[in-house]
């Protein structure tokens, strides 16, 4: 059981190791206007919808979180209006946002929508110019 439990860390470390998520087009300063384009990067990692199998570690799908950091790892996300989740997998959404300074963070997560903590996370500042 010991060596069970070593083998499944070092596969979920070293499986995470040259794994990240990224925003597309967009980075950490930008100014944008409302209603703002995401799109959602993964490399290292399958992307795959929520509930397909909870206990795959080499696949996730995204979380989008506004004005919220990177959820700890083995966390479950909770869904409401600064938890945004894309369980089919997607990869693109248009959010509306407010004017002012925001704060998003794309979150990776298994098909149970655990977080795979900040690892797995990506934060940028954004702000979105009011509308004249």
């Amino acid at each position: 059981m010991k060596l069970l439990l070593s083998s499944l860390f070092f596969f979920t470390v070293s499986a995470f190791a040259n794994s990240k998520v990224f925003f597309v087009g967009l980075k950490d300063g930008d100014k944008v206007s409302s209603p703002v384009k995401i799109k959602m990067g993964l490399s290292g990692l399958k992307l795959r919808p929520a509930g397909e199998d909870v206990n795959d570690l080499k696949s996730g799908h995204h979380h989008l979180l506004v004005d919220v950091g990177p959820i700890p790892k083995g966390q479950m996300i909770p869904a409401d209006d600064q938890h945004l989740h894309f369980g089919k997998a997607q990869t693109e959404t248009t959010l509306a946002l407010s004017p002012g300074d925001h704060t998003l963070t794309l979150q990776l997560a298994d098909g149970a929508h655990r977080s795979y903590g900040p690892d797995l996370s990506a934060s940028i500042k954004v702000h979105v110019e009011a509308k004249k």
